[in-house]
């Protein structure tokens, strides 16, 4: 689509009328579907996009709609004026919208949308109930303090039960869950909701668009359950106020806005999570959602300010999310367009970006030029000339930003929270088909790798191998995939190798001496370390504990940076080495020969020496596995997990299947989907996400070591 400029007098809301939302739930709970949904009622399409019939605006990449799944969060901006009962004003609100992907091998599309929003919506699948990768992105929701809405959906499904998920999200996710709507039927009588504080009902007319309800009384044989679940709400939101507390205590009617107001209050401070349901498929119950949306999740003024460090004093600094403030904004995805080029997404915090001016990259210390601003929808864009505070938009012409860089004035810098992604767990080697692949290979898997943070690529020296890591079988196949249609790549690929790691297990000193005499000028470096083993997953310390000038200032950093090599090379079996504190000591110089390179190499000299005598051992990634399965095949599960070394963590009954937890080993897992449709006819299914690094048990790390042996790699 040509960009085009925007005259939107829409854009010009106040701040209190903008909502940054993002969509997060496991896979297949129907986040796709509701967003199209919500952008067919605010008008931002005028045809429901359909999943199954590959023509959603939200997933736009080829892949995505061959495979029905999302694999990159895509922004929209639309606009929506609240159309029931709502304690606040009936005017247009914008919503920047994000759908991400539920597939935990793109997890990291969750992660750096979450880090941006202001609120979310989780949504849940009515029969499925609360499943672990709800889990896990609620956890990431917490990381940044997201208030969040759930929605029940698939209401209408064999199975829902709607109570039930909400004593899941209660027990699970560890929040107080905030009813606000029922069901009317279930399963295939499902046809509406009743809103509890409005005592009203809205049936919705057939399943085609969801544009015609009638809006009702509670129905008859609900009244009773509906005045039971809308005292307990009540109750709820009063415990938050002390006003309305004494109000309840002294059984005085609270008026329904009021209670709206102090329910927004609560949800924007997390002490609730209001509760909606609906079946977006259907075409039920996403109106109440939108104007919940608009009603309780925060705007950038709801949060105020953000935090952030001045790079030139590490002070700490505060910046108001008012257009008024000097320009901060969060770069937090990279997008390569084939038409426009690299696009950088920025959410801007505070003040205001023009197109074609300069800002100042903090995280990197360089000036970037803006050359122009586009609002996204999905993968199309519309050029605007400035950017102001609350809003999300791409820039284009940004060549040093990458992702989690802050942008700002440069007469007043600062660098915000960064953020941070899960390590790899999965590799293998990639090669070009044809001598013409080789160059393009290069530049392609140098853009995927910018777009992508939890996407490697390195290059074994020793084989000349190329080495791609990911988060998963899937992951990598996409990356693949696209290698060969955006960049028109051929590769040949290896089998999936697991991302082991190696660490030590106690104290130990080692000692590097670098001296090279060839006519002229020589080399020196000699350098003392001690090396001690830290918890898991605490990664790596640099300690300078030099005195009285044993080494001069010059060579400590280059010491550190053959350290540095020597833990990205391994020694084990050529692994990097993880979670350790590193101290450099003491050492000697000479004052004519001692050079950092020199030092370099003494200290990856150093290193290596000290490891070898601090015990050693091989670390494997451990999945978190959740089968879902009928029971009469959990017996033939759990063993068959067991003999892939799974620890089981325990077992839940939902209706007629049992859910069964375990940790299961990365190694022992391939392979895994083809053997559990064998052993259960088809009928279980399993979902897989990282959960730690844990030793690798020493007959099983013999074998692996001998494999990997740096030295046998040239062979």
């Amino acid at each position: 689509m040509p960009a085009q400029t925007v005259k939107s007098s829409n854009r010009n809301l106040p701040l209190d009328h903008i909502r940054n939302i993002g969509i997060i739930a496991h896979i297949d709970a129907g986040k796709t579907t509701t967003s199209e949904r919500i952008l067919f009622y605010t008008g931002k399409s005028y045809k429901i996009g359909d999943i199954d019939e590959g023509n959603t605006q939200m997933d736009w990449m080829d892949q995505e709609r061959e495979r029905g799944i999302t694999i990159v969060s895509a922004a929209t901006t639309t606009f929506w004026t609240p159309l029931f009962d709502t304690a606040m004003p009936h005017t247009s609100y914008r919503i920047n919208l994000i759908d991400t992907p539920g597939h935990v091998d793109f997890t990291a599309e969750v992660e750096r949308s979450l880090r941006v929003l202001d609120g979310g919506i989780t949504v849940l699948d009515g029969e499925e109930g609360v499943q672990s990768q709800s889990e896990t992105v609620w956890r990431q929701a917490d990381k940044y303090n997201v208030p969040r809405i759930c929605f029940v959906n698939k209401m209408d499904k064999l199975g829902a039960d709607f109570l039930r998920t909400v004593e899941d999200i209660r027990v699970k996710f560890g929040v107080k869950p905030a009813v606000m709507a029922l069901p009317i039927g279930v399963e295939n009588t499902y046809k509406g909701v009743v809103l509890l504080l409005d005592r009203k009902s809205i049936v919705w007319a057939g399943d085609e668009t969801g544009a015609m309800y009638t809006i009702g009384d509670v129905p008859e044989d609900m009244k009773e359950e509906v005045e039971k679940m809308r005292a307990k709400l009540v109750e709820q939101i009063a415990e938050t106020d002390d006003a309305l507390l004494e109000k309840f205590f002294a059984n005085e009617e609270l008026e329904v806005n009021v209670l709206k107001s102090a329910l927004r209050k609560a949800v924007i401070a997390y002490k609730l999570v209001p509760i909606f349901c609906g079946s977006s498929l259907r075409n039920k119950g996403v109106q109440p959602l939108l104007d919940a949306v608009v009603e309780y999740l925060p705007s950038p003024m709801d949060i105020g300010s953000i935090k952030g460090t001045n790079p030139h004093t590490d002070a700490e600094e505060t910046r108001k999310l008012i257009p008024e403030e000097p320009f901060s904004g969060l770069a937090f995805k990279i997008q390569t367009d084939p038409h426009v080029g690299k696009i950088t997404y920025v959410r801007v915090y505070s003040g205001s970006l023009k197109s074609g001016s300069y800002s100042y990259n903090a995280t990197k210390d360089v000036r970037e030029r803006v050359g122009r601003l586009l609002l996204m929808h999905a993968n199309q864009r519309e050029e605007i000339e400035e950017a102001f505070a609350g809003e999300i938009v791409a820039v284009v012409g940004l060549k040093d930003t990458k992702t989690g860089d802050t942008l700002c004035d440069e007469s007043h810098p600062i660098i915000l929270e960064g953020i941070t992604f899960t390590e790899p767990v999965i590799s293998l080697a990639i090669e070009p088909k044809t001598k013409a692949d080789q160059e393009k290979m290069g530049i392609a898997l140098g853009k995927l790798s910018e777009e992508d943070p939890t996407f490697r690529v390195k290059v074994n020296h020793e084989t000349g191998q190329t080495i791609v890591s990911g988060m998963g079988e899937l992951h990598l196949d996409i990356i693949v995939d696209r290698m060969k249609r955006e960049f028109s790549v051929g590769a040949n690929v290896g089998a999936p190798q697991v991302a082991y790691k190696e660490t030590i297990k106690k104290y130990a000193e080692g000692e590097g001496k670098y001296i090279r005499q060839s006519g002229g000028r020589g080399q020196y470096g000699h350098c003392l370390l001690k090396v001690e083993p830290k918890n898991r997953s605490e990664g790596y310390e640099w300690v300078n504990a030099v005195t009285g000038g044993a080494i001069p200032r010059e060579f400590i950093n280059p010491i550190e940076k053959g350290v540095k090599e020597a833990m990205e090379n391994g020694v084990l079996a050529g692994f990097p080495l993880v979670d350790m504190k590193i101290t450099v000591y003491d050492g000697s110089f000479h004052d004519v020969d001692s050079s950092e390179m020199a030092f370099k190499i003494a200290g990856s000299m150093a290193l290596q020496h000290a490891v070898k005598a601090a015990d050693l051992v091989l670390l494997e990634p451990v999945m978190k596995v959740e089968v879902t399965t009928p029971s009469e095949f959990m017996g033939d599960v759990i063993g068959d997990l067991s003999s892939r070394r799974a620890q089981i963590l325990g077992s839940d009954q939902r209706g007629t299947a049992t859910i069964i937890q375990s940790n299961v080993p990365l190694a022992e897992m391939q392979g895994y989907a083809t053997i559990l449709r064998s052993i259960t006819q088809g009928r279980a299914s399993f979902v897989m996400i990282p959960s730690h690094y844990d030793e690798v048990p020493q007959s099983i790390a013999k074998a692996i070591i001998e494999k990997y042996k740096p030295h046998q790699s040239r062979d």
